[in-house]
């Protein structure tokens, strides 16, 4: 029986128990996990986890998990609702786990979590890091290139990884990016009897694949000729590929500053060009997510690439706005970016529509006639408007001169609640 879309109404007087369990299997479970899964009616879990609870244990029904797990997960717990579920978890199952999912489908009321120490807590106490200071990045289901964001020289990282291929392949990625130098330590099997633990180095790793059921700590080296890339926006031009189609480092600062990105929000990239706005935005936090519009689709290939090369796959890149909107059924955004189709009958109004309550627009106009548009919109909805150029200093002869670049007009204004 379910609720609203993709939630299921479980009685909290049977609460599914969601229990940790580690690479050292029933002999490192508490009391309280071990009753949980003895006394359980369906035992839930993937194969390596539940061989890891011996059977005169637990006797009733065992069920590993069907791949892929998350569409058939609604429809599986639904079946048993009102038994005694127990889930088993990788270590703490609200660290990147399933527990994470399961209160999001029954509501954490209906939750009995039981965790263990994650990855990362074993990790750092392996390695004599401070848990608090050190990032993790999952990999586990995303894009091997979401870890690109967090490289910066001296830092360290984590990274769980998703099968025994995952050190090499993170090892590549390094050495593609300037980051060659970073130490590599491969932690298997992190609390059992078979943990092991190797080390080298991401331009000359060659170890063979190890165990599945890794994580993988960085120790950051950039190459001394490596760009520096932060989170902060204005990343350099010469990082992004295309027809030459971008706003510019200095203006691209001060219009994803207009944005004001915060975790977990939407924007809608209007004329995305290069996808400049709609990568930095990304690239401000990891959960920050983004749609971006371009009706050209030699730059929408394009878009995808730079976004790939800079660590944020998963912005989708979508074709003409007008038609776009008309046909698909998009989650209103959070922030919109005009950088184009200032001009275009209907571009404006239906963005500022689907716009929500409190969200930001921003638009930016180098020409006579977009920035005419501005002040229209200004004078109806309030905001602010700026003007900026920007000179850049290039050879003359011998000396030095200050090129002017195009002047940009900027209207930023908050969408009334």
């Amino acid at each position: 029986m379910t609720a609203a879309a993709g939630k299921i109404l479980w009685p909290t007087g049977t609460p599914v128990a969601v229990v940790g369990i580690g690479a050292d299997g029933w002999g490192g479970l508490g009391e309280l996990s071990r009753s949980a899964i003895s006394d359980a009616e369906v035992l839930f879990g993937s194969a390596r986890q539940l061989e890891l609870v011996p059977e005169e244990v637990h006797q009733p029904e065992r069920m590993a998990w069907p791949s892929p797990l998350l569409p058939a997960l609604p429809d599986l717990l639904a079946a048993h609702r009102g038994s005694r579920v127990c889930v088993l978890a990788s270590g703490d199952p609200m660290f990147y786990g399933i527990g994470v999912t399961l209160a999001e489908l029954v509501g954490p009321q209906a939750l009995r979590v039981l965790p263990q120490p994650s990855s990362a807590a074993l990790a750092c106490a392996r390695l004599g890091w401070a848990v608090a200071d050190v990032p993790v990045v999952s990999v586990v289901g995303r894009r091997l290139e979401t870890v690109v964001p967090e490289l910066t020289d001296g830092r360290r990282i984590l990274v769980l990884a998703p099968d025994a291929a995952a050190p090499a392949e993170l090892a590549k990625l390094l050495a593609r990016n300037g980051f060659g130098e970073t130490a590599l330590t491969v932690l298997e099997q992190l609390g059992g009897p078979g943990e092991r633990r190797v080390s080298g180095t991401a331009g000359t790793w060659d170890e063979p694949p190890g165990d599945p059921l890794n994580i993988v700590a960085l120790e950051c080296v950039a190459d001394p000729d490596t760009p520096r890339l932060t989170r902060l926006p204005g990343l350099p031009d010469g990082v992004y590929d295309g027809d030459g189609q971008l706003t510019k480092a200095e203006v691209r600062t001060l219009a994803v500053a207009a944005l004001a990105p915060a975790p977990g929000e939407l924007l809608w990239d209007i004329g995305g060009g290069s996808g400049t706005i709609a990568i930095e935005w990304c690239r401000t936090h990891r959960s920050c997510r983004a749609v971006t519009f371009e009706r050209a689709e030699p730059r929408r290939r394009q878009i995808a690439e730079n976004a790939t090369a800079l660590g944020v796959p998963g912005i989708d890149v979508r074709g003409e706005v007008l038609a776009e909107l008309d046909d698909g059924d998009f989650t209103e955004p959070d922030a919109v970016f005009l950088g184009g189709g200032l001009t275009q009958p209907g571009v404006f109004e239906t963005c500022w529509a689907r716009l929500r309550p409190g969200g930001r627009m921003v638009a930016n106009a180098v020409t006579a006639e977009s920035e005419a548009r501005l002040l229209e919109w200004a004078a109806e909805h309030g905001g602010a408007l700026r003007k900026f150029q920007v000179y850049r200093a290039e050879p003359l002869g011998g000396f030095t001169t200050w090129r002017p670049q195009l002047p940009v007009a900027q209207w930023s204004v908050t969408k009334a609640a």
